[in-house]
């Protein structure tokens, strides 16, 4: 057994410098051109929606980091397999890292801001392991080289040298192994291999750090997101009302913070949008095809709106929805100086990693602030929000409407196309469904008896909250107080006081919206157009 873990861990550590290398070369030519990221994101792309959805709702915002891990995981198992195959069947090992080239070859082109040289780097890292194999199969990895063959030559299956015991073995006839080393030899040599797989791991661990380094400098640099100065808002937000924050501990804050803004996509790696280059191009059913710079955006009369936007694989009483003030060009705007052609009902967003979003033409163009935003909560769009430009549309989730990384809008049909989710089951249109939460009590919460206010949020964007109601122990419905409303597309916060008995409880949560409808009690899961039910915690009194 001491034979084949030397074999495969010379493929783990060969492959994994070979990784590396591309990772770093990659990284000085394009994000695109990453072979991890590039074969993650083709993963991704094939995986059925149902696993897709069972990760977010397993794994929540940290889906990606599993799914890396996972990645790393079984690249490892197959590098430890290319290395045993390579001791059994030689060259058998080096071509399951040509199939691991052309794998890394195939994603990267598939990618939709590929360039020519981004192939580069998933033939460095095949080469590179390739070679690195090979050497070391031909420098260590003899046939003495473990108590395994020992064992074989002890049996007879291949002649030993005669005589006392000498530093030099004697030389084997043609077509039979080569006896043995001496113990000391094989020790030494030994030794020596697990130093230079040791050297090689730490490589490995140095370019894909740098390699990091570089892509983060990269960001920074070519980015230029620390100097970009946003306009002045051609119509900007009302300032927060004092009356619209409610000072309860562990009340969900007004405004989310984007460093805790929930992040859904389908991008394994944020992509890296240069802001100098970036254009966002308005193609299909239009009279004038359009092509804006990030420059030219800057220039546009800017709206500034607080916005609650979520997520449709939200489940009831989840966190995955975030309200924050956005700043961007009305959407309306932009199309009404293309010109759509009679016919159109849907406006295809596409982002630099290759994800669309089919949005209803009448959500862009009716009076609701759909906008191609620039900025959140007074800076530019952080890097994983969608930097340089994304589109906020109040009352859609965002899986039909909050594009990141936004590349181009494509007016076209509902017949005609589709959106990255709408094949894979989920519908079409998307509105959010009219939603509340308890934040306090927490689920599971020790109180004391007696007086205890209970508070949360509750949103219905496009509509509003005309009231939320909650229930205690199943009686009557009791009547909350809302916090002041910053516009019907956010959220609001409610409070309603309580007076505990000792032992178990249970409250539920339901909101009005501002037409007058109830939320609806029916529980259903998030697939295919958002969850619904109202929001139940227990806890206890003492």
């Amino acid at each position: 057994m001491e034979a084949r873990r030397y074999w495969g861990l010379a493929g783990v550590v060969c492959t994994g410098v070979g990784v590396a290398a591309g990772e770093l070369t990659a990284a000085f030519i394009s994000p695109s051109a990453s072979p991890v990221s590039a074969v993650g994101q083709t993963v991704i792309g094939l995986l059925p929606g149902g696993v897709k959805e069972g990760a977010i709702h397993l794994f929540g915002t940290a889906d990606k980091t599993v799914f890396l891990a996972s990645m790393v995981v079984v690249m490892a198992l197959l590098a430890f397999a290319a290395g045993l195959l390579e001791r059994f069947h030689r060259g058998f090992g080096l071509a399951v890292i040509v199939l691991f080239g052309v794998v890394g070859v195939a994603a990267v082109a598939g990618r939709p801001d590929v360039t020519g040289t981004a192939f580069v780097a998933p033939v460095v890292a095949a080469g590179i392991a390739m070679a690195l194999l090979a050497w070391v199969r031909g420098r260590f990895l003899h046939p003495g080289l473990g108590r395994e063959l020992k064992a074989e030559y002890d049996a007879g299956r291949a002649p030993r040298a005669s005589g006392p015991p000498a530093v030099k073995a004697a030389p084997a006839a043609p077509g039979q192994l080569s006896p043995p080393p001496p113990e000391a030899a094989r020790s030494a040599s030994r030794r020596t291999f697990l130093g230079f797989m040791g050297a090689g791991a730490a490589v490995a661990v140095l370019a894909g750090g740098a390699a990091v380094l570089v892509r983060r400098a990269s960001v920074v640099v070519a980015e230029l997101r620390a100097k970009v100065r946003l306009p002045r808002p051609a119509t900007a937000a009302a300032a927060v009302p004092a009356a619209a924050v409610l000072d309860i501990a562990g009340v969900t804050p007004l405004i989310t913070d984007a460093s805790q803004f929930y992040r859904i996509d389908t991008a394994l790696v944020v992509p890296a949008v240069n802001s100098d280059t970036w254009k966002l191009s308005v193609t299909g059913m239009v009279e004038r095809e359009i092509t804006l710079t990030f420059a030219q955006l800057l220039t546009k009369p800017m709206v500034e709106s607080y916005v609650t936007i979520g997520c449709v694989s939200n489940e009831v009483g989840g966190d995955l929805v975030g309200n924050a003030r956005w700043l961007g060009w009305p959407v309306r705007e932009l199309l009404a100086e293309a010109g759509v052609r009679p016919g159109a009902d849907m406006v295809l967003s596409r982002s630099t990693d290759g994800f669309t979003a089919g949005t209803p033409l009448e959500a862009l163009t009716d009076p609701r602030n759909a906008m191609i935003a620039v900025g959140m909560n007074g800076a530019p769009l952080p890097m994983v929000h969608g930097y340089p430009a994304r589109l906020i549309v109040p009352g859609l989730y965002g899986y039909v409407s909050a594009t990141k990384w936004l590349s181009e809008l494509k007016v076209t049909t509902f017949a005609a196309d589709q959106g990255y989710w709408t094949p894979l089951g989920w519908s079409a249109l998307g509105p959010i469904k009219t939603a509340s939460r308890i934040d306090v009590p927490r689920a599971g919460a020790k109180l004391a008896t007696g007086r205890f206010t209970a508070a949360g949020v509750a949103w219905s964007p496009e509509r509003g909250i005309s009231a939320v109601e909650v229930q205690l122990d199943g009686g009557p419905w009791q009547s909350a107080s809302l916090a002041a409303a910053l516009n019907k597309d956010t959220w609001v916060q409610w409070q309603v006081p309580l007076t505990l008995a000792a032992g178990k409880h249970q409250l539920k949560v339901r909101a009005v919206d501002g037409a007058g409808a109830v939320q609806t009690g029916d529980i259903a899961p998030p697939a295919p157009d958002g969850a619904s039910g109202w929001h139940t915690v227990e806890f206890t009194a003492a």
